[in-house]
């Protein structure tokens, strides 16, 4: 799924980060529409943003070029609207100021002034303006107006000064978009009520790898990103959220406490580590078995016979953490199947004594693809949701387990 974005182009010598920016956000499959505004152009051209995006650069507030499927739109709104994000980099004093006041003085600010989604800033100034009160001040108005922000780095500036102020490197921007979109990006979703404020969850996520050698493992197809989905939409939610995540090329969710791990039984140790909680998903892919003696060294290929590999079993991680002292109130399970997967997956919720248990179909590309259909199965019902964004699964499952949590 390719998303898009609207990014703004403030006016500072960092802007031409921003040119870098929008290859990296394409080397994503994201694509961006650009905003340059009269400070920017000072910096970098509508040419070369042009060239770089494939589209119309924008620059005026009275530009009635038409945005989208050529239908000649008020600009400010259609652009504010048709994009899944708007980014602002580099963001400066001055520009946030006029966002953080609601000045609408032109295309930039109306823009903003607009948008019903998400808005990331990139701060770009002098140390002494970052930390100057009215710019803390104007943050934190953004902040509360639903605003996420990245930055500033610390470093050396274009002005000779060293400190807080440096735009963020390009590639710390994408990732903080791609993790940003995971979750909802509405303004609507953000102001909504948060039924997990205060509750505690820890998700798993990807897969694990077991070592056969320093060079070999053992794996699965996992992408990962059914878990960093949950994990957002609980963030959305209002939850306290930590992933334990297996080897994924995902970006960190926004807002959510991430530990690193490689096998089940590091899996197994970073969960017990992170109780209590009130909420438990076990979505990671683990695996079931591992080798009984990893070496230490490359084994060299013999000639002749394959060389039998030992394996014992892994530990049950969702069977461990719902039969612990520590047991979360809510603990839900994932079951990947490739034939009778709702039988299943009944028989798995009640093996391993987990309240929920989220049932899907991995013989097709689910497990590296973005969407996923699956069925919800608790004690008492049994529901099927169709084949969507695994975001969208996130959000709904988040919602449910909100449901649960509102008025405990």
């Amino acid at each position: 799924m390719t998303h898009k974005v609207l990014l703004i182009i403030g006016g500072g010598i960092a802007a031409y980060k921003s040119l870098l920016l929008i290859r990296e956000l394409a080397r994503r499959d994201i694509e961006t529409q650009v905003i340059l505004t009269k400070g920017g152009e000072e910096f970098v051209t509508p040419l070369s943003a042009g060239a770089l995006s494939g589209k119309t650069v924008f620059t005026d507030l009275w530009d009635m070029t038409p945005t989208v499927e050529g239908e000649a739109e008020m600009g400010h709104i259609e652009l504010s609207r048709s994009a899944d994000m708007i980014i602002v980099a580099p963001a400066t004093a001055n520009l946030m100021s006029r966002a953080a006041h609601g000045v609408a003085d032109d295309l930039a600010t109306t823009t903003l002034l607009a948008t019903d989604t998400r808005v990331l800033y990139a701060p770009a100034m002098n140390v002494r303006m970052w930390e100057a009160a009215a710019t803390q001040r104007n943050v934190q108005t953004l902040r509360n107006d639903g605003a996420l922000f990245i930055g500033p780095d610390v470093g050396d500036m274009a002005c000779g000064e060293y400190g807080p102020g440096r735009m963020s490197e390009p590639d710390a921007i994408a990732d903080a978009v791609q993790g940003a979109l995971m979750g909802d990006m509405s303004l609507d979703g953000l102001r909504a009520e948060k039924p997990l404020a205060g509750r505690k969850a820890i998700v798993t996520a990807g897969p694990t790898r077991e070592a056969i050698d320093p060079v070999r493992y053992i794996s699965n197809h996992s992408s990962g990103r059914q878990g960093y989905a949950i994990a957002q939409a609980l963030v959305d939610q209002g939850a306290e959220v930590t992933l334990v995540t297996g080897p994924t090329s995902l970006p960190v969710p926004l807002g959510v406490s991430t530990v690193r791990i490689e096998s089940a039984l590091d899996m197994l140790a970073a969960v017990e580590a992170a109780l209590p909680s009130d909420i438990f998903i076990s979505v990671a892919a683990v695996a079931d078995w591992r080798p009984a003696k990893p070496q230490d060294k490359k084994v060299p290929k013999p000639k002749g016979d394959v060389p039998p590999l030992e394996m014992v079993e892994n530990p049950d991680i969702l069977s461990s953490i719902c039969g612990s002292a520590s047991r979360p109130t809510l603990c839900i399970g994932f079951a990947a199947q490739t034939h009778d997967v709702v039988e299943l997956a009944k028989s798995k919720r009640l093996r391993k004594d987990c309240d929920w248990i989220v049932a899907n179909d991995v013989s097709g590309d689910v497990m590296g693809g973005a969407d996923n259909a699956v069925t919800l199965i608790t004690q008492d019902t049994e529901e099927t949701w169709a084949r969507v964004d695994k975001r969208a699964i996130a959000r709904q499952l988040a919602g449910r387990i909100g449901e649960v949590f509102k008025d405990a």
